[in-house]
């Protein structure tokens, strides 16, 4: 441009103003030519999981092959579900001759169903720099995701190696023992002395002790209610989304424990029912059934729950029911229900903990709109404590848990009440 603009005035600036525009066009035709002269200059595929987590990382792998003779700069732009709401991916970098490359990314989806993707776009640009040519592969595929198996294989493994309190998990003291018997061995350090066995031990003139288990095969159902104080949201996912997570944590730990884990959803009318077992597919029955659950936006009815638990729950089993109450007048209209459940049942009512009003009560009041919001979120919070009170008071159990504790928290009640045997 500078050059034509001193050819006006000088004329020999005309003629290298050709020159360089000649060279630009030779350039860009030149570029033109290697970007575009290979039918498949770059290949690329998507590796993915057959199934993603709700609320966890899920990890996704692309895989960009080079097949030019030069390196070239590719931007890479995945066409990701629009539940991710995710508009300003991709990916910059270079790839040498016949380099396959690996680029590794993460997807946080916060709710249950059909996640679609679709296209993978690749720019590729030569050394030149003057073009860029678009290529794109159709790897359009559904992934479902599902309630949290992520944490479900994170507490299982914890389990299973005796370090569940890694995660946060309590360890419960067990006072006195269960009357499932189990064995007659040799006594060791710290066993309860209570436990000898005085016939043995004059027979094998060793001391010798009975070893008891935790009682099995107890039924444990979640409970799960599927009414509008379920549609909350935090940080991104509804407390019914939480509530399914923990249940399927604790189902498969109540299972790993010799117990049966069984699930109900209820709202207005009763959504599932999956009677309690522990045989091997019990688990996949369960995430199958709480993949499928949706809010809705009335009511939920706490006697047709209690009708229905003495209609299909013959035996005393543990019913955690995940709930959530705001005030302690929401509380009182369903409490008859609550204390009949209760009268038949070991009933925990599990709610959520609003970590928000936290926040804001600790945060400095400087204007007056910030103190009538502090007075509003304290009487709030006063009214959580007084529900789990109210609870205490008919001898229902109760968890008043952060969302993000939910799981911690309801194993560590489950394992409160097995070691205390009351289930």
């Amino acid at each position: 441009m500078l050059l034509q603009i001193l050819s006006y005035f000088f004329a020999t600036f005309g003629l290298a103003a050709q020159l360089a525009l000649l060279a630009l066009l030779l350039a860009l035709l030149s570029d033109i030519l290697i970007l575009f002269r290979s039918p498949a200059g770059l290949l690329a595929r998507r590796e993915a999981p057959a199934r993603l987590s709700n609320g966890d990382d899920n990890h996704i792998r692309l895989y960009l092959n080079n097949r030019y003779p030069f390196t070239v700069q590719v931007l890479a732009i995945d066409e990701l579900p629009v539940q991710l709401q995710i508009r300003d991916f991709g990916y910059h970098l270079a790839l040498s001759p016949g380099q396959e490359r690996a680029l590794d990314y993460t997807v946080r989806p916060l709710r249950r169903g059909e996640y679609h993707f679709g296209s993978l776009n690749l720019f590729a640009a030569s050394p030149v720099g003057l073009v860029r040519r678009r290529y794109r592969f159709e790897l359009a595929q559904m992934l479902p995701v599902y309630p949290s198996f992520v944490q479900m294989r994170k507490y299982e493994l914890l389990a299973i190696s005796n370090r569940l309190s890694e995660a946060g998990v309590k360890k419960i003291r067990r006072v006195g023992h269960t009357m499932e018997f189990e064995q007659i061995r040799e006594y060791v350090s710290g066993d309860d002395y209570r436990t000898i066995n005085w016939k043995a031990t004059a027979r094998r003139h060793n001391f010798m002790v009975n070893h008891y288990q935790d009682e099995r095969s107890q039924q444990v159902y979640s409970v799960i209610d599927m009414g509008r104080v379920m549609k909350m949201p935090f940080q991104g996912m509804s407390l019914l989304d939480y509530a399914i997570n923990a249940s399927l944590v604790i189902s498969n730990i109540a299972v790993r424990k010799q117990d049966k884990a069984g699930l109900i959803t209820f709202s207005h009318k009763i959504g599932s029912i999956l009677p309690a077992d522990r045989k091997p597919l019990q688990m996949n029955k369960i995430i199958e059934v709480l993949y499928r659950q949706e809010t809705d936006f009335l009511e939920s009815n706490y006697e047709l729950l209690f009708s229905t638990l003495l209609q299909k729950l013959k035996q005393r089993s543990l019913v955690l029911l995940f709930s959530n109450f705001e005030t302690l007048g929401a509380l009182k209209r369903q409490l008859p229900s609550l204390r009949r459940i209760a009268g038949r049942h070991v009933l925990v009512v599990i709610f959520f903990e609003n970590t928000e009003l936290h926040a804001l009560l600790e945060a400095p009041a400087a204007r007056t709109e910030a103190i009538y919001h502090q007075t509003i979120a304290a009487h709030f919070a006063y009214e959580k404590k007084q529900i789990v009170k109210e609870l205490q008071r008919f001898g229902i159990y109760s968890i008043l848990s952060p969302p993000e504790q939910l799981s911690v928290n309801t194993i560590n009640k489950y394992l409160y009440l097995k070691a205390r045997g009351f289930i």
